[in-house]
């Protein structure tokens, strides 16, 4: 009955998923928007933000990060997902870089009312890492420049990582690190004893999730979908003697 039910939920997923399809192959068109960077003097790494990651490198993904718009960021769902921008040296041959690209990860929010309104709904905008911002546009008093962007598959070093936080019979687990589309649509967990069944996950925020089933003292194994309907499992990836604020870094990765 168990299977049953969950090959239930995941037909919905999908078919939810082939309706509000986002196209992340790195096949996708290219879209206007406009970009700023962050403060000269804050530490890229440290840009986890609304999405939770509590260092960028830790999480996986280096300096290359963004702080996406509301019309980007659709509440959390975007964050791990892999843009590649570039400034359109047409409109703003000035500051942009012709001909230069980079891939950024979303790690963070940028709020309405910020710089300028730029980041006001419905406006497609990026608040990038200064080393970001520089592979693409000159650093100077230019405040911000038009780029094009589209969604593309993250390419990762390693597999999926898991850090734990919580306490007792809340648990709060952390994805990162995640390749291919990288944005976590659906999360599943299991326990190791005999009567443990796969536990649907809700995100709590960002790139966090949680369920309030006790899996202390258990073997943890997660399956994982992602915004593109990709689906892994990651077996007993979490060994029973996990304690909060530990990371576990699995074999297997999306492609």
């Amino acid at each position: 009955m168990v299977g049953v039910v969950f090959l239930a939920s995941m037909l919905g997923f999908l078919l939810l998923l082939e309706m509000n399809r986002i196209q992340c192959d790195g096949q996708s068109d290219w879209l206007p928007g406009h970009a700023t960077f962050y403060g000269v003097n804050q530490d890229p790494t440290t840009l986890g933000g609304a999405c939770g990651y509590d260092n960028t490198f830790h999480a996986g993904f280096g300096i290359n990060t963004a702080a996406l718009s509301s019309a980007l960021f659709r509440g959390g769902e975007a964050c791990g997902a892999c843009f590649a921008i570039t400034c359109d040296a047409r409109a703003d041959p000035k500051w942009c870089l012709r001909g230069a690209a980079v891939t950024v990860t979303a790690t963070n929010f940028c709020p309405p009312n910020n710089n300028g309104g730029w980041c006001d709904p419905p406006r497609r905008h990026f608040d990038m890492s200064l080393p970001a911002f520089a592979r693409i546009a000159r650093v100077g008093s230019e405040g911000i420049v038009p780029v094009h962007f589209r969604r593309v598959a993250c390419k990762r070093s390693g597999g999926v990582r898991f850090t734990l936080t919580g306490q007792a019979n809340f648990n709060l687990v952390m994805f990162s690190n995640v390749g291919g589309s990288g944005d976590v649509r659906a999360a599943w967990v299991e326990g190791s004893r005999a009567s443990s069944t796969w536990t649907a996950m809700q995100r709590n925020w960002g790139a966090n999730w949680q369920t309030n089933v006790d899996f202390r003292n258990q073997d943890l194994s997660f399956r994982l979908m992602l915004g593109d309907g990709k689906l892994l499992e990651f077996s007993r990836v979490v060994p029973s003697s996990w304690r909060p604020g530990d990371t576990f870094v699995s074999q297997a990765q999306f492609s």
